[in-house]
């Protein structure tokens, strides 16, 4: 997967591959390695081709670390794919898709 950081009045992230268990750890540890100065941070999954229950505990885990901090987190650009893993996970009540 590759993980692209933009910081501008948002921060934001673009993921283009697999969010798996394997990349999953990686993604964590790129956001982890950012100073987020930003009150948002944008997930743009435009080029995401999939998403698994791994991907979405870290998406989860950075929605809580974001709201500790009163920043906001946001689901950009999803695809079909993505969007039924939502729906059917209940994520699409969870997180903030756009």
């Amino acid at each position: 997967m590759e993980i692209t950081v933009i910081h501008e009045n948002d921060l934001i992230i673009k993921l283009k591959g697999r969010l798996d268990t394997t990349t999953s750890i990686k993604l964590d540890e790129r956001i982890k390695e950012e100073e987020i100065k930003e009150n948002n941070v944008i997930l743009d999954f435009k080029e995401l081709e999939y998403i698994s229950s791994a991907g979405l505990r870290t998406l989860l885990q950075l929605k809580k670390n974001l709201a500790s901090e009163n920043k906001t987190l946001e689901i950009h650009n999803i695809n079909a794919v993505v969007k039924e893993v939502f729906n059917v996970t209940g994520f699409k009540n969870i997180l903030t898709i756009k």
